[in-house]
């Protein structure tokens, strides 16, 4: 296989591995936890989550021909929530948020790998640019999981190998624990 094919089906297969696990997360939170800051410097998973939106759209609206920071971006705003907004709302975000990233995604053929984009004026490869959103992603996604596991605490269900069943997992391969990891298909 090309390596640019191959780079963007892996690409593609990490982001919906990542949303998978953000949303396996969220699902474990009642409502209330989805606005809880652990201090007033820290986000909540709601506004984690808006975050990730907006850089979403930023990003990959008209990801192969405007710079990736939009000029209407408010960036600042992102880390704030107003007392209406609803956990409806967040996750409407959030779908919307993915569905921009996978419509620009989606299309690229491997001759698109090695082209040009901006962010904030910097030139990237289209590589260097989905590897640069896969990293912050995964960054964000693991805030909310470890919020999520924090929150739930002994009722969290793990998105992993439970503890101390590493062993049963060689032993039985290639018997798979559902996790939504970014590795999982």
């Amino acid at each position: 296989m090309d390596m640019a094919a191959h780079y963007l089906d892996e690409a593609r297969r990490q982001l919906r591995g990542h949303k998978r696990m953000g949303e396996r997360a969220m699902s474990q939170l009642p409502d209330e936890d989805f606005f809880v800051t652990m201090d007033p410097e820290s986000n909540s998973v709601a506004i984690l989550v808006k975050h990730l939106a907006g850089n979403m759209r930023s990003r990959f609206t008209d990801f192969l021909t405007s710079d990736g920071e939009k000029p209407d971006r408010h960036r600042d705003q992102e880390f704030a929530l107003n007392a209406a907004t609803t956990r409806g709302e967040v996750m409407r975000w959030w779908e919307e948020g993915w569905a921009r990233v996978f419509a620009a995604l989606d299309p690229l053929k491997p001759e698109d790998a090695m082209r040009t984009v901006t962010i904030r004026g910097e030139p990237h490869t289209v590589l260097q640019a989905i590897n640069r959103q896969i990293a912050h992603y995964a960054q964000h996604i693991g805030q909310i999981v470890f919020l999520a596991k924090h929150l739930r605490s002994s009722e969290w269900q793990t998105l992993s190998i439970p503890r101390g069943r590493s062993e049963e997992v060689k032993t039985n391969s290639p018997r798979r624990f559902d996790r939504g990891l970014p590795e999982d298909k």
